[in-house]
């Protein structure tokens, strides 16, 4: 029987890179997946990507609105939550001289305060046997320069991991946290203004790695499904780094 079957899965961010890879694995072990994203056009080129199995729903994971529209949607459909993966997130680089407070506001609204009440909105729709899964970054472990307020925000993501698996084992949900290393996503390629600067990067990244290679989405799904199904079920509160062994040599 496949990993997921029947089971109900939420992805935040679920409309491209990791979120979306995770979508279609999910789907492939037989999971009903609701996707979110801000831009319709992508959220329908997922959908069609994932195939039946899927449902997208417009909703920015900062706006609390969205967030209980997106719950209300899923609560009248199935009426409960098997997985939730907290994937979306955004990225910007600041060094600290041009930090700004709109940068400040921007990249923990999302990746800190939206990821705290997509769970906390979330947990009525979940029982027993439930998993929750954080997207960090080994960037909450790592000096990443120039992505100070980034790198902070995923460190405050490991930190709800920990303290979310100790307040809600009672209840029987799990909590852990996916930690990806570079991977090659569509959110690093905004990371730069051109192509040149892109490759750079990556290159950069390759050297530093011990694997040599960037990580790919679908090896992140892979970790992602692990997480989600009864395969991990004696884990909680770990911070699951998938990362060419980057935060670990």
């Amino acid at each position: 029987m496949s990993r997921l079957q029947d089971k109900v899965a939420v992805i935040t961010g679920g409309s491209s890179g990791i979120g979306l890879a995770a979508a279609r694995r999910f789907a492939a072990e037989g999971a009903h997946v609701f996707i979110t994203g801000r831009r319709a056009a992508e959220l329908d080129r997922a959908v069609t990507a994932i195939g039946p199995r899927a449902t997208a729903i417009q909703a920015d994971a900062s706006k609390l609105d969205d967030i209980e529209r997106l719950y209300r949607r899923v609560a009248d459909a199935h009426g409960r939550i098997d997985v939730l993966f907290a994937n979306a997130g955004v990225v910007e680089r600041q060094g600290i001289d041009t930090v700004s407070p709109e940068h400040f506001d921007r990249i923990f609204g999302i990746n800190v305060r939206g990821l705290v009440f997509t769970v906390q909105k979330a947990l009525p729709l979940i029982s027993a046997g439930g998993s929750i899964i954080l997207n960090a970054s080994v960037a909450g472990v790592k000096a990443v320069p120039e992505h100070g307020v980034y790198n902070a925000t995923k460190a405050a993501v490991r930190s709800f991991a920990r303290t979310w698996a100790a307040e809600l084992s009672g209840r029987g949900i799990r909590v852990n946290a996916l930690s990806p290393g570079a991977t090659d996503t569509p959110i690093m390629d905004g990371l730069a203004t051109t192509a040149e600067e892109v490759s750079a990067m990556k290159t950069a990244f390759t050297q530093v790695i011990p694997l040599g290679r960037l990580g790919r989405p679908e090896e992140l799904a892979d970790a992602a499904l692990f997480l989600a199904s009864a395969e991990s079920s004696y884990v909680t509160g770990i911070d699951l780094q998938v990362d060419g062994g980057f935060a670990q040599i």
